[in-house]
């Protein structure tokens, strides 16, 4: 396993400090804030070991009230709203400095048959004919900006495979849409609810850059003031994060500093698993200008 993965699974195993209070930590990175799927993938495991395993959950819509601070623990206060005979509702609060900062629904379900159809998985290159790590280092990634490149190359729980590499090399605008390919970077446990909340992890991954692939712009450039706003996950049908996922993102509108995107995420063989919507706001502000020499 990886050093990277086995962070991911500690700081997804939650500390119980009582009957619905859970704390949990944040990596030792040199972040500023909190990233938004650490906190919906922790929000999910507190809410899920509320929940009988039979349940597995369905369905989470969240909001960013404030930036997470990395350096204190948070706290997740759930609330057990309700328990029927088919669907179970809990509402999560994370806090931090006696405050809020993020709040979350999630709807869990048991497992029924029923009437099934999925819309087609997009015609995209397979990750093995992707070029490896290698290639990249070697032929793209110096032609990357640096901030771009220093992302790439980071050591990360999600292995990251872009189709429309372009989209990091030139500033002319795209198509508002991407696909990715992604999985953990080693193999995880078995249990279907650390697989759902690897995903929520991930899901929070690239799906706001596409807003700005219409305008030629990344949330990497200084002059881009990035932040998730709402995000919200519906789980369709079993996966394994430890395997390749396609992730399918487009934006059909941004407006008023705010991006709208979207994303569907396939496993290999065409199989729909998950949906995604996230709006977040993607400012743009000036650089302050430099001091003479």
């Amino acid at each position: 396993m990886t050093q990277a993965v086995d962070e991911l699974l500690g700081i997804l195993d939650l500390e119980q400090l009582e009957h619905n209070l859970f704390r949990g930590r944040s990596p030792k990175a040199r972040w500023q804030r909190v990233f938004g799927g650490q906190v919906i993938g922790q929000a999910l495991v507190a809410a899920t070991r509320t929940v009988p395993p039979e349940r597995r959950p369905h369905s989470l819509h969240a909001y960013f009230l404030l930036g997470g601070d990395p350096r204190v623990p948070i706290v997740y206060e759930v609330d057990r709203i309700r328990d029927g005979r088919s669907f179970t509702t809990r509402r999560v609060v994370a806090i931090q400095h006696g405050r809020p900062i993020f709040s979350m629904s999630a709807s869990f379900h048991v497992a029924e048959a029923g009437f099934d159809h999925q819309v087609p998985m997009p015609a995209v290159p397979m990750p093995e004919e992707l070029p490896d790590e290698r290639s990249l280092k070697a032929t793209v990634m110096p032609r990357m900006p640096d901030p771009v490149r220093a992302y790439f190359e980071r050591e990360r729980p999600i292995e990251l495979k872009p189709v429309e590499l372009e989209r990091y090399i030139s500033r002319e605008p795209q198509p508002p849409r991407f696909h990715v390919w992604i999985r953990a970077t080693s193999p995880l446990p078995d249990d279907p609810a650390v697989h759902q909340s690897v995903l929520a992890y991930a899901s929070d991954m690239t799906l706001l850059d596409t807003a700005l692939a219409a305008h030629g712009r990344t949330v990497f450039e200084r002059t881009i003031q990035p932040a998730s706003l709402d995000h919200a996950l519906w789980f369709h049908r079993p996966f394994r994060a430890d395997e390749w996922l396609l992730y399918a993102q487009d934006s059909p509108s941004a407006s008023g500093a705010c991006g709208f995107s979207r994303g569907l995420i396939f496993t290999r063989d065409g199989t729909l698993v998950a949906s995604v919507a996230q709006e977040g706001m993607i400012r743009e502000v000036r650089e302050e200008p430099q001091a003479p020499e």
